[in-house]
């Protein structure tokens, strides 16, 4: 049946026009700077509401990393009309959903609900951006948890480790090199006043934009938003500080010693961002590399090779700033480093010296555009796109009204050609997992 549908959906696609399909989105921005985005889709009678904060951990200051990811959890600490637990409570009561999350470029709030019970969304979100109630002795709970939240799914996990020690090698001047929930001294030195200061600073409506997907009439829902919305004041209009990362002149390898069973690498080369012609390429690159068992990699590394037990890649372009293609692998035992590097070298180097094949270009092309009109199935991920792009400073009807046609204008000449400029030994940063055992480690003290 999957594949009967995504048949369906290849056919459909090759009967697209090449000329881009209008987004019917609605772009409003109130008295205060508050930026309102609307997408009317009447499929089903459920809406969903985000608020994005125009912030991220690229903005924070050195010394107060995680700052940012641990505001995203007090602000389901309470107001005094809604009392800490009332906010998911009254949204669980009206059937709704709703969570959070932070990145390095924004963060955002969300809630689904039926359409007919949106005006909650506009009450609770419009009450903590202005009222939220900073309790010193629910930040000190709140910063304990966050570091918990570090040691279990960062510190106790050497993949994770790994990933963060190559962002934090491969940028040295760029903010990508802080990862989002914090260095743990960081966490350790955190004020409560730091973070009232963030809450004034950053949560106010010059900073943040409102999108809401779904069935609606928006002549209405805009009116109620600037009823409670519109009240609110402005506050001082954050501007970023956007900082050029300075080209990589080598190679770099970093090793990190982990408690761990087998070994893992994971390779990043500098490459741009969606602002660049070369990102369309990227992605069609990206897809036949690493998409799936039918990939080049998984092909060669895991089944051929028997290299890994699993790799992949990994490239990320809507971004505010140009960032890393990632490749990574998990070894299997008996297996070195140097086999892997060396047969993923030798896969890149037959992308920059040999054209792909017809086959290979359409099937990434079609299957980059089938994942792209499944999103629009759902009113989640609409509202989701809207928001990444807009935060970053990118127009989400011109992004989303050419994707496909840009994806369609790729060559093999052009995948060859960003293999080649990419790809590069003086542009990548390796970093790889050397595992330690408990045994090695408890005899460590000892040795002479």
């Amino acid at each position: 049946m999957k594949r009967f549908r995504i048949l369906l959906v290849y056919c459909f696609i090759a009967l697209l026009p090449l000329s881009a399909q209008a987004i019917e989105s609605q772009v409003t921005t109130l008295d205060n700077g508050l930026k309102i985005i609307t997408l009317e889709d009447k499929k089903s009678p459920v809406v969903t509401f985000q608020i994005w904060y125009r912030f991220g951990a690229i903005d924070e200051n050195s010394g107060t990393g995680g700052l940012t990811h641990l505001m995203e959890h007090m602000m389901f600490k309470g107001t005094s009309k809604y009392p800490k637990g009332e906010f998911s409570r009254v949204v669980a009561k009206a059937g709704g959903t709703e969570n959070a999350f932070t990145s390095k470029e924004y963060t955002a709030y969300f809630e689904k609900f039926a359409s007919d019970r949106i005006g909650l969304s506009l009450t609770l979100e419009s009450d903590r951006m202005k009222n939220l109630l900073l309790d010193s002795k629910e930040f000190d709970l709140e910063l304990n948890v966050v570091k918990e939240e570090r040691r279990s799914s960062t510190d106790d996990d050497p993949s994770s480790v790994v990933f963060e020690e190559l962002y934090a090698s491969a940028f040295k001047v760029h903010p990508y090199r802080s990862p989002i929930i914090g260095w743990m001294t960081e966490l350790n030195s955190l004020k409560h006043e730091d973070l009232v200061e963030h809450y004034k600073k950053y949560y106010v409506p010059s900073n943040a934009i409102i999108v809401v997907v779904g069935d609606f009439d928006t002549a209405s829902l805009v009116a109620e938003i600037k009823k409670t919305f519109g009240i609110i004041p402005a506050g001082k209009p954050y501007k970023r500080r956007i900082l050029t990362e300075p080209e990589q002149l080598g190679e770099k390898r970093i090793k990190i010693n982990k408690l761990a069973q087998l070994p893992f690498i994971t390779i990043g080369y500098h490459v741009p961002n969606l602002k660049h012609p070369d990102y369309y390429a990227l992605e069609v690159l990206q897809n036949i590399l690493s998409a799936g068992k039918s990939s080049r990699l998984y092909q060669e590394l895991v089944y051929k090779k028997r290299i890994a037990l699993y790799a992949g890649g990994y490239y990320n372009g809507v971004k505010l700033s140009p960032g890393l293609f990632i490749f990574y692998g998990g070894l299997q035992p008996e297996k070195t480093t140097q086999e892997f590097e060396e047969a993923l070298y030798g896969q890149i180097k037959q992308l920059a010296d040999n054209l792909i094949t017809d086959e290979e270009l359409q099937k990434a092309k079609n299957q980059l555009e089938a994942s792209f009109i499944f999103e629009q199935d759902s009113i989640f991920y609409q509202a989701m796109k809207i928001g990444m792009l807009e935060t970053i400073n990118a127009n989400h009807k011109t992004y989303l009204e050419h994707f496909i046609p840009n994806i369609r204008t790729v060559t093999k000449e052009d995948i060859k050609r960003v293999a080649q400029t990419y790809f590069i030994p003086k542009n990548r940063t390796v970093a790889i997992l050397v595992p330690e055992n408990n045994k090695n480690k408890e005899a460590a003290p000892h040795a002479k």
